[in-house]
């Protein structure tokens, strides 16, 4: 099998991209596109060089799937000059990542592609990395199930909180009536979590999910004055304003045991 390895946001490091590339080497071919690699400010190059990067790897027949480098910020900069470009190969293709790039999974979903939420190429620099990228791997190569959540009872969508509210209002926002939401986030105080989810709410994102998981939400900074809410009440309280069911939690989050969670395919 190919993977194609672009980065849409943040670069990542050679040494990253040769760890990465040896785990895999008796399972994939990996193929880090140059443009991983560059440095251009925040972002891994100019906007046209990570578009141009994600066409041409996309847009490729011999690529059997896309993986996404790492997240950061950076991705929705490049949706107007990517997604009229893509060709029948690109929707083909399965694709994987989390944070930033659910802008993009999103986008592609609606298109047709089949895309899931989990491990990226950066991962590798956690504490127990090594795990995450056999998991990337186990559903990119194998698709097998056990790389995936395994909780979902049906049609799901995982998304980053942030991510999930910037979507709001713009035309990559995928359908998910009677789905499962999983949401995760990281270094957001309550009180953003509680603000993101009531914009959810008021844009009626929430209403006709067939519920909603709470994923892991790490690294809170401290409210001043304390919230008198941790995050699984604030959870419970939007689910409750949108007349869907609080599920629980889900094993996702920004870290080295984040599960997959294919797009809308049950599992």
């Amino acid at each position: 099998m190919r993977i194609g390895i672009v980065a849409p946001a943040r670069g990542i490091d050679p040494a990253s991209a040769d760890r990465v590339r040896q785990q895999a080497s008796d399972r994939a071919e990996l193929l880090f596109h140059p443009q991983c690699f560059l440095s251009d400010g925040h972002f891994a190059g100019p906007d046209a060089a990570r578009a141009d990067a994600l066409v041409a790897v996309a847009n490729d027949p011999a690529i059997d799937a896309i993986w996404f480098a790492r997240g950061g910020y950076g991705s929705i900069r490049l949706m107007p000059a990517v997604l009229p470009r893509l060709g029948p190969a690109a929707v083909a293709k399965r694709w994987l990542g989390y944070s930033d790039t659910g802008t993009l999974l999103a986008a592609l979903h609606r298109a047709g592609a089949r895309v899931a939420h989990g491990p990226m190429v950066a991962d590798i620099r956690r504490v127990g990395g090594n795990a995450a990228i056999d998991r990337a791997l186990d559903f990119l190569v194998d698709d097998a199930a056990s790389a995936c959540e395994p909780t979902l009872g049906g049609p799901a969508f995982a998304f980053n909180l942030t991510i999930l509210g910037h979507l709001v209002g713009t035309p990559y926002l995928p359908d998910m009536w009677g789905a499962e939401l999983l949401i995760e986030e990281i270094a957001e105080p309550i009180y953003r979590i509680d603000r993101i989810f009531g914009q959810l709410h008021a844009a009626g994102v929430l209403a006709g999910l067939r519920g909603l998981r709470l994923g892991r939400i790490s690294d809170i900074p401290p409210n001043d004055p304390d919230f008198g809410a941790d995050e699984q009440a604030v959870t419970r309280h939007w689910c409750a304003a949108a007349g869907i069911p609080y599920l629980g939690r889900a094993d996702i989050g920004h870290d080295a045991d984040n599960k997959v969670v294919p797009f809308g395919l049950l599992r």
